[in-house]
């Protein structure tokens, strides 16, 4: 369920990165993002089970879906062309980047000086019809089982945030990113910045297994009920400049 800007051109991509948990000793520190607290004292769910409860259901979700994933990418070649996946990197666990898959839903349409015209001019009926159902999302999926990302989690928002975030935002990188949050069943894109922050830092405190499986049922209701698509007047949300000059940015695609 989408929500950060993608602000680069769809489809220009770079290499996919390995899982993040074991290159995290020698990982420096990452502007923005505080290294979190030891997970020894967290309950097992947290520390295992959750993780193990992705690559499960996610891969078994992902076999299912093969059949719709390929439907869904002949389309996107047919109504935009070549090529069919936008990669761009984003923050992961304790922000380190990794390179995130979707469908694109946007063309690389140009103004009269090369420039990429805004967002909510390049997203396409059909782009847009792909956003309402999140079908763009799954290849996520592929993510889920990499290891890069959870079923549910924070969404993954831009690299250029990281430097943004108050010490009690980027706390939202203290796990792993979702396809869904507890933000998305909450309000999704109607919701400021800084109401999303406070929902997303509150499931990091509150992370359970009950919890888990009550954002992955209620999701699918409100994707039905398409609530929250986009921000008033955006393509999806405006661009965040942080908290503390309470500003934001022109209209950008929140992918």
């Amino acid at each position: 369920m989408g929500d950060a800007p993608s602000s680069d051109r769809e489809g220009v991509g770079q290499r996919p990165t390995a899982g993040v948990d074991s290159t995290w000793r020698s990982t420096p520190e990452i502007p923005g993002v505080h290294r979190p607290p030891s997970s020894t004292g967290r309950g097992w769910y947290a520390r295992r089970g959750k993780r193990a409860l992705d690559l499960c259901l996610g891969a078994c979700v992902l076999l299912l879906a093969s059949p719709l994933v390929v439907v869904v990418g002949g389309l996107v070649r047919v109504f935009l062309g070549h090529p069919v996946i936008f990669r761009q990197r984003r923050p992961g666990l304790r922000g380190i980047p990794f390179t995130l898959l979707k469908f694109r839903t946007m063309t690389d349409a140009l103004d009269s000086g090369g420039r990429l015209l805004p967002d909510a001019r390049r997203l396409t009926p059909f782009g847009r019809l792909l956003r309402a159902a999140s079908l763009d999302e799954l290849p996520e999926l592929w993510n889920v089982v990499r290891g890069d990302m959870s079923l549910v989690g924070p969404r993954p928002l831009l690299m250029q945030y990281l430097p943004r975030y108050t010490p009690e935002q980027s706390r939202r990188h203290d796990v792993r990113p979702g396809l869904t949050g507890w933000a998305q069943i909450n309000g999704r894109n109607v919701l400021t910045w800084e109401e999303k922050f406070t929902l997303d830092v509150w499931y990091v405190d509150h992370l359970s297994c009950w919890l888990d499986v009550k954002i992955v049922v209620l999701t699918p209701w409100k994707l039905l009920l398409r609530e929250g698509i986009s921000a008033p007047g955006q393509a999806t949300m405006a661009e965040f400049q942080g908290s503390e000059t309470g500003t934001t940015g022109p209209p950008q695609d929140a992918s």
